[in-house]
């Protein structure tokens, strides 16, 4: 596979603290702490370890999707002389510049996924998932900013923080399973999906739906989300 479409999207360090908070999920799904959670959505710990650390691998693939072309312009510096004066003359030039949009693994497919499988699963749940991604997305999007060089870029904790509080005001009987959804689907289209017009513009070789600047609520969503219903 290409390396373009293989690579660690955040720093080691970031990946470290990550890697940190899974061990500790991990580890309480090993003496029981938060199965309760889980089996409410119908997963076993280990299945849900294997999830969790699919998500988690996941985000280092790129599955590429297709290319946007947009004109970038360029300032340079043209000088001319005359009568020994150098005068300087600012030229503007436009070249064209290619954005491969591709989707994340471990950010975009395995978490919607696995969204998808709950609201088939649980069908009653529906609509306050759709509700919950709403405002998730809602709120993301609010708080989502486009980086140039490096596409849409979300607080961590924003997404599922909301999707928490989703799963508390709606009536849904399976608030884990809400909490999950919402924290996903409405990471995934607050930040990436309502900014993709802003993608050609932002000058980065690779924009990534689920990838950097958004994979980490999408992560902490799964994990955190759960946690705390």
């Amino acid at each position: 596979m290409s390396r373009k479409l293989m690579y660690c999207i955040h720093s080691y360090r970031i990946f470290a603290v990550f890697a940190f908070i899974l061990v500790i999920v991990l580890s309480l799904l090993f003496v029981g702490a938060v199965g309760i959670a889980f089996r409410q959505i119908g997963f076993s710990p280990y299945l849900t370890i294997m999830l969790l650390v699919a998500t988690f691998a996941g985000s280092y693939i790129n599955i590429p999707l297709f290319k946007l072309r947009t004109s970038v312009p360029i300032l340079r510096e043209d000088y001319i002389s005359f009568f020994g004066i150098t005068f300087k003359i600012p030229q503007i030039d436009y070249e064209e510049f290619t954005t491969l949009v591709a989707v994340n693994l471990g950010g975009a497919v395995i978490p919607t996924v696995i969204s998808i499988y709950l609201m088939l699963r649980f069908p009653q749940i529906m609509p306050y998932a759709l509700a919950g991604m709403l405002l998730v997305a809602t709120l993301t999007h609010l708080v989502a900013r486009p980086v140039k060089g490096l596409g849409i870029v979300t607080p961590a904790f924003i997404p599922p923080l909301a999707a928490a509080l989703a799963a508390y005001i709606l009536p849904s009987g399976i608030p884990a399973a809400v909490a999950y959804v919402s924290g996903v689907l409405g990471t995934l289209v607050g930040a990436d999906l309502l900014n993709m017009h802003q993608i050609p513009r932002l000058g980065a070789k690779i924009a990534s739906i689920g990838g950097a600047g958004t994979f980490d609520g999408v992560f902490l969503s799964g994990i955190i989300a759960v946690l705390l219903v």
